[in-house]
């Protein structure tokens, strides 16, 4: 495919999105109906696609319209490259522009736009970020990093530098975590490597890397919402003996195969199993929430989120700690984590769960920013002082 039919594909998956159809799926039904295309034409189609869907609002403005076509015009402007090289008409690249498509757009005033936020998350965002609320939003209209997790119980990370620079994969040191690697060059061709096959590296954001090494010690830990187990991976790594659990059992369903590749016994805990599993030292809660630090990955989150739904994600999270916190023995540790940067599902959860629980104390409370080195992340340590529930 040419650069500007490239860009003519992306512009129909974009008119699909606002369609009402989600990212991957018109993805995936453009994949198929377009054989001819080969994998470097596919990515290069999807970084299209997702470049202008963290940019729904300014590349609009940009390009004086809401269609595909406007969106992309937008976004290769404020790209600052040649519009007119890939809008040609000639090999499935899009029409020339019209003399009104030349006249229109141009740069975003208003706030919303300027921050490619909806508009009801400017004042969120203001009162929870303050002073770095503007760079956190445009930090967002950015490709995230690829940062890899290195499994220590294996080898060191300066081993695996040099180990992945001999199959053409780049690294620099993270400064986040000791144990992250950020790929520089070579990321597609990580999950092929026989350095991942073997499980010693595992594809994780640096900011959550830190949290999991943040927490001391050593023992019994229960993952209470495990999902893909990325987080009971490196617990595991680091000498914990990890139990598990998520209430929909099939987001576990990759875990074994993970644990198994990297070398680690992992027990799953069913949720009719969790009454008879004891007291934890560690219970680590990884809540569901908005996503808001994670959104330059999943930017659909981002316009999809209302009121209503973080609301109800709210709740959410005050029901898991409720939930997570009987199983956390005398003296033991509970771990509650989001990759949310509002102030609503972070410190306001904490604080809400020591005001209503008085034999918990806050011992740590840490945020990562949503920069160049990994995502926004939060992380709290809650220490049981009074003699707990049994289970």
């Amino acid at each position: 495919m040419t650069p500007g039919a490239r860009v003519a594909a992306a512009i129909d998956i974009l008119d699909a999105i606002a369609s009402g159809q989600a990212a991957e799926p018109a993805l995936s039904r453009w994949a198929r109906s377009s054989r001819f295309a080969g994998s470097k034409d596919r990515a290069a189609v999807r970084d299209h696609v997702y470049d202008a869907l963290r940019t729904w609002r300014s590349s609009a403005a940009w390009g004086g319209g809401d269609s595909g076509r406007a969106r992309m015009i937008g976004h290769l402007r404020q790209q600052g490259q040649d519009v007119d090289a890939l809008f040609h008409g000639a090999g499935h690249a899009p029409e020339v522009l019209t003399d009104a498509e030349r006249a229109a757009g141009g740069r975003p005033e208003a706030r919303g736009d300027l921050w490619d936020l909806p508009d009801w998350l400017l004042s969120r965002f203001s009162a929870d970020l303050g002073a770095d609320a503007a760079a956190t939003a445009q930090a967002l209209t950015q490709r995230a990093p690829v940062t890899v997790r290195v499994n220590i119980s294996k080898a060191p990370p300066a081993q695996l530098r040099q180990t992945l620079a001999d199959e053409g994969i780049e690294t620099i040191l993270n400064p986040r975590a000791a144990t992250a690697l950020t790929v520089t060059s070579g990321a597609r061709r990580i999950r092929q490597s026989p350095v991942f096959e073997q499980g010693m590296i595992e594809l994780q954001d640096a900011a959550s890397q830190a949290a999991i090494l943040g927490i001391p010690g050593q023992g019994r830990a229960l993952d209470f919402c495990a999902g893909g187990g990325g987080k009971a991976l490196a617990l595991a790594a680091q000498g914990w003996d990890v139990t598990a659990h998520d209430i929909d059992t099939a987001r576990m369903r990759d875990l074994p195969p993970r644990a198994a590749r990297g070398g680690h016994d992992i027990a799953l805990c069913l949720p009719d199993q969790l009454p008879q599993a004891g007291l934890f030292d560690l219970v680590l809660c990884d809540a569901p929430c908005s996503g808001a630090g994670t959104w330059r990955r999943t930017p659909e989150a981002k316009w999809a989120l209302t009121p209503d739904r973080l609301a109800q994600l709210e709740q959410m999270q005050r029901d898991v700690l409720a939930a997570a916190s009987p199983h956390v023995a005398p003296g033991g540790r509970l771990v509650y984590a989001t990759c949310s940067i509002l102030r609503s599902e972070n410190e306001d959860q904490v604080a809400r769960f020591t005001q209503e629980n008085s034999d918990w104390t806050l011992t740590h409370q840490q945020r990562w920013p949503v920069d160049a080195w990994g995502d926004g992340f939060f992380v709290a340590h809650l220490t049981r002082t009074g003699a707990g529930a049994t289970t």
